[in-house]
């Protein structure tokens, strides 16, 4: 994969991911002063309409939407695309070519330690080995869209299996850079497990805002390995 074709689909899986972050802000009038523009700027950004300033443009607005908010409110989706964008707006800058594909590089890393940090501290908590803690994510959790789902709590195998399947996952991610193959195959099944929690959960936002980093590490892994 070229370098600029990893920075146009990294555009275009950001755009969608903005969209749909502001989306879920239009019906409350004092917030549409922030995500209107942005909602304009995304549009821009999914059509390839002058994206360098349009990237800088919206994250100024990010940085507006922080103070908004005190801070990345909605947590690790906020912080990921806050990430996307600003190393997409770096790798925008007029720039010699090496300080572009290093913004990049950054992003591609970052997202890689994303997964495996995850991994890390669920596999030093003693809950998330025994399944206990997902089992307590699917009896507690304010996020699961049906009451039905909550009886999943009580396969004790089947949410001891998934936990240890999640953490394998994640764990093992920064490996998977070593072949293309491998890679390929990683993706697809952290893709799926961002939509399984948008399903189950409702952690919509963060399937865009993860996805939008894959096409760097898969412009990476073919730029270095």
């Amino acid at each position: 994969m070229s370098f600029d074709l990893a920075l146009r689909l990294t555009e275009i899986l950001l755009a969608l991911a903005l969209l749909q972050h502001s989306a879920e802000h239009m019906t409350r009038p004092e917030d549409r002063r922030l995500f209107a523009p942005r909602i304009a700027l995304a549009l821009l950004m999914l059509a390839g309409i002058a994206t360098a300033w349009v990237t800088w443009a919206l994250w100024g607005i990010g940085l507006l939407i922080l103070r908004r908010f005190d801070g990345p409110y909605n947590g690790g989706s906020d912080k990921m695309t806050l990430l996307v964008l600003t190393c997409l707006a770096c790798a925008h800058l007029p720039l010699d070519i090496y300080w572009r594909e290093l913004a990049l590089a950054y992003l591609a890393v970052q997202l890689a330690l994303s997964y495996f940090v995850s991994g890390w501290i669920k596999v030093i908590n003693p809950d998330w080995r025994s399944g206990i803690a997902l089992s307590d994510v699917f009896r507690f959790s304010a996020y699961p869209v049906s009451v039905r789902l909550r009886r999943i709590a009580d396969w004790r195998g089947a949410t001891f299996a998934a936990s240890w399947a999640v953490m394998g996952l994640e764990l093992a991610f920064p490996l998977a850079v070593l072949h293309p193959l491998a890679l390929a195959v990683a993706l697809l099944a952290c893709a799926v497990f961002h939509l399984s929690n948008a399903c189950f959960f409702g952690l919509n936002r963060f399937v865009w805002a993860w996805f939008s980093a894959f096409p760097a590490l898969l412009w990476l892994q073919a730029r270095v390995v």
